[in-house]
């Protein structure tokens, strides 16, 4: 067992996300192992409490510091990180003149594993511990993330990105060798496979992942769907109502299903575990068909602010009871640093929503990065907080990190003007450690 004392954050099961937060300025945080082995969190809570109960524990000692969560984000895409900040009118034109040409080159064994190696080390500095990520239609773009993420200890969810039409010949799936099994075909006994080799195997999970509607078959859409219900315990991730062109293109497509989002539900595709990105341009009745399904919403501000592509309509999700958590969307979006979607976030909030002027909380806005985004997972309880039982993923933030933070944050009258202040003015500089669970 091991112990940390510094300020804590943690929060409150069951609380109201802007009212979830607790903050303890003398903490001691407990680690050690549980039956099965995993680093989790044994006690947490003020330090002149537990202290006496674990008198034999050895603590790491970081003053001035806070140890918080480690970050959750709900949704990315390994193969974008070199087209991050590539200038283009919209999604569409961004897809076509940077994002295809980059992933052709994840049919590379090579290629693919020093991104691998770039992109889980560069999550891991901005303090992300957990990440549902999207690969490319190849799969050694697969197998290589899996293989780095199983070696750093990120808790890793992705899979093989499913699309038959409507892209450059060299970024779709493929049919097999000697032209045996279709394309369509083929992609989905390489879904299954790389399902069965890698689900479940340490801290790494398989997400059956559609690119987005447009860009598969009705075919390639059904066989995700019977994947989905054949693997109950697997992910289910896309894209939905990001732009109206796209949300245009979708409806000419599937013109049977009610709304774009209702393709996916035609199709199997909506359920407990299952991620949709983005989620702007909902009616009522989608947002409805999201509660009701379990499927949750991931909020990507940073991405839809620089594509202009919209405002995700937090009012609305909390109206009708939609679940979502926030994700940074690189390559689309601009950043990794959890601080930069957060503070976008909190944009958002301010503008496009149904109650104009809605001030999201820090700690709210914190809660969407962690336990909210970990809920949204299936994984409350697992990662994205610090309660007992949690697995001891955290980090450890410095608020003096730079000369303007250590004079903002020393003023600080309150929780949220802390918290506020490391999301307006943070970024990888402010984690100072990361500490993952680790299996004995």
């Amino acid at each position: 067992m091991k112990a940390y004392r510094s300020a804590l954050l943690y929060f409150k099961p069951g609380a109201q996300p802007s009212q979830s937060a607790v903050y303890e300025a003398d903490g001691l945080l407990v680690v050690g192992p549980d039956a099965g082995g995993r680093q989790v969190v044994q006690a947490i809570g003020p330090y002149h409490t537990l202290q006496p109960r674990y008198p034999q524990v050895p603590v790491s000692h970081w003053p001035g510091r806070l140890i918080a969560p480690g970050f959750v984000d709900l949704h990315s895409h390994y193969p974008q990180t070199n087209v991050i900040g590539s200038p283009a009118a919209g999604l569409l034109p961004w897809l076509e003149n940077y994002t295809f040409p980059e992933e052709k080159r994840f049919s590379a064994h090579e290629y693919s594993t020093q991104s691998a190696i770039f992109f889980i080390a560069e999550m891991l500095r901005n303090g992300v511990t957990t990440a549902l990520t999207f690969a490319t239609s190849h799969p050694t773009s697969v197998q290589a993330l899996f293989t780095q993420a199983r070696q750093s200890r990120l808790r890793l969810i992705t899979g093989l990105c499913l699309m038959d039409r409507h892209a450059p010949a060299d970024v779709l799936n493929r049919s097999a060798p000697g032209g045996q099994t279709d394309a369509t075909e083929q992609s989905l006994i390489d879904s299954e496979g790389l399902l069965q080799q890698w689900h479940g195997v340490d801290r790494l999970g398989y997400a059956i992942t559609p690119r987005f509607a447009p860009t598969s078959t009705d075919a390639q859409l059904r066989g995700a769907g019977e994947l989905a219900a054949k693997y109950p315990d697997v992910w289910i991730q896309s894209h939905v109502a990001e732009n109206r062109d796209e949300i245009q293109w979708a409806r000419a497509l599937f013109p049977a299903s009610r709304s774009y989002l209702a393709t996916y539900d035609d199709f199997g595709l909506m359920r407990q575990r299952a991620i949709y990105a983005h989620c702007i341009h909902f009616d009522d009745d989608d947002r409805a068909l999201m509660r009701d399904t379990g499927a949750a919403a991931a909020v990507c501000p940073t991405s839809n602010l620089f594509l202009g592509s919209g405002f995700f309509d937090y009012t609305g999700a909390d109206r009708v009871g939609v679940q979502y958590g926030l994700a940074s969307d690189v390559g689309g979006g601009t950043s990794f640093s959890p601080f930069h979607t957060m503070l976008a976030a909190y944009y958002v909030g301010r503008e496009g929503q149904t109650k104009p002027g809605l001030s999201l909380s820090p700690q709210h806005l914190w809660w969407q990065h962690t336990a909210g985004a970990a809920r949204a997972l299936g994984l409350d309880g697992v990662v994205g907080n610090l309660q007992p039982g949690c697995e001891a993923d955290f980090v450890v933030l410095n608020p003096q990190a730079t000369p303007l933070l250590a004079r903002r944050t020393a003023l600080a009258n309150s929780l949220d003007e802390l918290l506020f202040a490391m999301m307006v003015l943070g970024d990888d500089r402010l984690v100072e450690k990361v500490v993952i669970s680790q299996a004995l």
